[in-house]
């Protein structure tokens, strides 16, 4: 049961990243509200919940228990929160609500990525696999990352239509790990 909560949450996430089609046709107001509620009503909500049953349901582990790898798990986990909380601030509304009027944020973890909420939470999904190493638990946090990539790409694809200056920002900024040397 987890993973159809988990895939049909990732398929409505990935269908939230059309604003500009739902825009165009519904109209801005109603696009919208399509993109947000595939998003935040229906989509997360149905991932979280396939995850957390994913945590419930009883499986050996597959790492012998570790200290070290729950205290580095936790710390994934506080990093990737605080990164997430970082950039959903910056961004405000625009994540919620994404309209075809969205401006462009280049400032904080944004001047370093240009996808840090997906970072935090690829963060957040290896501190749980360190803590939990069950197979339920890994493979929901392995199909969580191929998520977070497609989502990603779906989303510069609607950015590159609705937002001025995405296309020259994303050949500037790099998607998920900053770059050690300028450009």
């Amino acid at each position: 049961m987890f993973l159809i909560l988990l895939l049909l949450g990732f398929v409505l996430n990935w269908a939230s990243a059309f604003t500009t089609v739902y825009s165009s046709r519904l109209g801005e107001r109603r696009g919208q509200v399509v993109s947000a509620a595939l998003r935040n009503v229906v989509g997360i909500p149905l991932w979280v919940l396939g995850l957390i049953l994913a945590m419930r349901t009883s499986a050996p582990t597959l790492l012998a228990p570790n200290a070290v790898a729950n205290a580095v798990g936790w710390l994934l986990i506080a990093a990737g929160s605080l990164l997430v909380t970082w950039a959903l601030a910056l961004l405000g509304l625009r994540t919620a609500a994404p309209s075809t009027r969205d401006t462009l944020v280049r400032r904080g973890p944004y001047a370093h990525v240009r996808h840090p909420i997906y970072d935090g939470v690829l963060c957040q999904f290896a501190g749980l696999a360190l803590i939990q190493p069950t197979w339920p638990v890994m493979l929901s946090c392995l199909l969580g990352a191929g998520w977070a990539v497609v989502q990603a790409r779906l989303e510069e694809l609607d950015l590159l239509s609705r937002v001025p200056g995405y296309r020259d920002y994303a050949n500037r900024v790099p998607r998920f790990i900053p770059r050690l040397w300028k450009r």
